[in-house]
């Protein structure tokens, strides 16, 4: 059993979103991903995806894409990105997958890992931050917080490795600490991975590496060259 994660899958199989118009990196990223997935994973393993999966606007229109996820082997956890807006009430979408698991002021368990997260939003500090999204950030925080919370009452004595997810990145540009950092921290959280960052000017704008006994990972799909990462 292993662990993988990818994040910004930006599916679009069946609305007219192309993403080789951004480059290299995304020439026929989908079955590159497959390819590379199939590959990698088996239905034992576990895959972290860390939002921004389908371009598609409702649910209707993002069926094939979250399909086409449910087909890949191995059991899938999902946050919500900012492109996510299909995302529609948990108790609708965890009736139609056998194998996505979708997070939202939760955690799941897997064998020797737990894993909770939340979509995030740009940290104080943030170039232009105003207080529309100083609203939204509190909201998120409020929400990791929630999942981590599930997270100690399923793991109390902190058998599991713990696992963080946010679709956007933990820092500010300037990589300054956030309320996302310490809650991570609170709650013994070994590793987090996030993805929303795109092309090599951007990398640099979220915390990657050691921090406070925290490892953070950028895991966009483009940055990881459509292969899947092994985090555990």
């Amino acid at each position: 059993m292993s662990v993988f994660v990818i994040s910004d899958l930006h599916l679009a199989l069946q609305v007219e979103k192309p993403m080789d118009i951004f480059g290299g990196a995304w020439n026929d990223h989908v079955n590159r991903i497959q390819e590379r997935w199939l590959d990698l994973i088996g239905p034992e393993d576990h895959v972290i995806l860390p939002g921004d999966m389908s371009w598609g606007l409702k649910l209707e229109e993002a069926m094939a894409d979250l399909n086409w996820i449910e087909a890949l082997p191995g059991t899938k956890y999902m946050v919500k990105g900012n492109h996510d807006l299909w995302w529609t009430s948990l108790s609708k979408l965890t009736k139609l997958f056998e194998t996505i698991h979708f997070i939202q002021n939760v955690s799941y368990e897997g064998p020797d890992f737990i894993v909770g997260g939340t979509r995030g939003w740009i940290c104080p500090g943030s170039e232009g931050f105003t207080q529309a999204d100083r609203k939204i950030y509190e909201r998120e925080l409020g929400r990791l917080k929630l999942s981590l919370e599930d997270m100690e009452r399923k793991d109390p004595q902190h058998q599991k490795l713990r696992i963080g997810v946010l679709h956007f990145p933990p820092t500010n540009e300037r990589l300054m600490d956030s309320e996302f950092m310490e809650l991570f921290e609170r709650y013994g959280v070994s590793k987090v991975v996030y993805g929303h960052l795109h092309g090599k000017d951007a990398y640099k704008n979220g915390f990657q590496g050691m921090k406070n006994h925290v490892e953070y990972i950028l895991t966009s799909c483009d940055r990881l060259e459509c292969t899947p990462l092994r985090i555990l």
